[in-house]
């Protein structure tokens, strides 16, 4: 004999916390969820969980946005990598197919010092 628990459930539609709480039931994916029950005890069981963690630890919210935008940013680098990447490497392999040039350094040529404003030097 199994010992099951009844405990009636009232929405007030005029209060808008019940009204989304009972919009949610009456349009929930019954593949996802077999029964009321099933989403309530899921929605209860993991809102106390949190709850709870929240309690023992005030920073958890907050680490747990910061590790979500980490692991945002991680996946945005890779993504921009990935489609970088090809590009990078033909211009790479294209320098390499090139025979190395080694280029003269420029040649100084003598300044003209009759251009130059020199009024500035005190007389």
């Amino acid at each position: 004999m199994s010992k099951i628990r009844t405990v009636c459930l009232r929405f007030n539609p005029d209060k808008p916390l019940h009204k989304k709480a009972f919009e949610y039931l009456k349009t929930m994916d019954k593949s996802a969820f077999k029964s009321y029950t099933q989403a309530a005890a899921l929605a209860i069981t993991e809102y106390f969980e949190r709850y709870l963690k929240k309690c023992d630890d005030p920073y958890f919210e907050t680490r747990e946005r910061e590790e979500r935008f980490i692991e945002q940013m991680v996946a945005a680098v890779g993504n921009a990598v990935e489609k970088a990447l090809p590009g990078f490497m033909a211009a790479y392999l294209t320098n390499l197919a090139q025979p190395y040039q080694q280029t003269a350094p420029p040649i100084e040529q003598e300044s003209d010092l009759s251009e130059i404003d020199l009024d500035f030097v005190g007389e």
